[in-house]
């Protein structure tokens, strides 16, 4: 029969994943309506799956808060749920930043043409992607998977990097892209900080499975040492 504490752990491991679950749903339809045209996003259904995610958040922290008083957890199981507050608020900025992606996506005129021509929804579904690969991450504890976030996030810095330089150059001989490219930089921002949130998680997993804390700069250095 399972202790009152292994139930603690597993009601923390189930709320995570659901979390998680639902701040990946976030990405895919603050995504969903970046791309989507002509402009009829609306923030009602992520902004109801927010107040979800927060009330998850507040659970999560008063579980781990009631274990260590009461537990006094060691080794494995205390680096999971110190890991777990962390990545409960990471997962907690991850759905902010989509709410900010779908209001900022209602104000670029000419949405579809100014995304073809920056490349923007390729970036789009590569953050899709990482918020994806980050969920198995930590339900799987796969290695393999985090130094996949690493190198995906990389990417997906590179290419935001070189959109926001593409558009900047539009704006500088096109005053009339002002106020869409604006938007689409500020969206591309957004874009490059949930990658990185999922980067955080992952090396809060890596923390979880080998006690070691690391850079995701730093992975390969640590790769090649094993």
């Amino acid at each position: 029969m399972s202790t009152h504490f292994e139930i603690e752990l597993d009601k923390l491991k189930n709320i995570i994943e659901k979390i998680g679950k639902l701040a990946e749903g976030q990405v895919s339809e603050s995504v969903k309506k970046l791309l989507q045209e002509p402009e009829v996003a609306e923030a009602k259904s992520i902004k109801k799956t927010e107040n979800k995610i927060d009330k998850l958040d507040i659970k999560i922290d008063e579980i781990c808060q009631r274990i260590f008083a009461l537990q006094q957890p060691v080794a494995s199981d205390l680096r999971f749920i110190m890991s777990a507050m962390q990545i409960s608020n990471e997962i907690e900025r991850i759905g902010d930043l989509s709410i900010s992606i779908v209001k900022r996506s209602k104000n670029i005129k000419e949405k579809h043409d100014l995304i073809v021509k920056f490349n923007i929804a390729d970036v789009a579904r590569q953050v899709e992607l990482i918020t994806v690969k980050t969920n198995n991450c930590f339900m799987t504890r796969n290695e393999n998977v985090i130094g996949e976030i690493f190198v995906l996030n990389n990417e997906i810095r590179k290419n935001c990097e070189d959109a926001i330089h593409d558009i900047i150059n539009e704006m500088k001989v096109n005053s009339k892209a002002v106020v869409s490219g604006t938007n689409l930089v500020i969206i591309l921002k957004h874009l490059e900080r949930i990658s990185e949130h999922c980067t955080n998680i992952a090396e809060y997993v890596y923390f979880m499975i080998n006690a070691k804390i690391i850079k995701h700069d730093k992975f390969d250095d640590l790769e090649s040492e094993d």
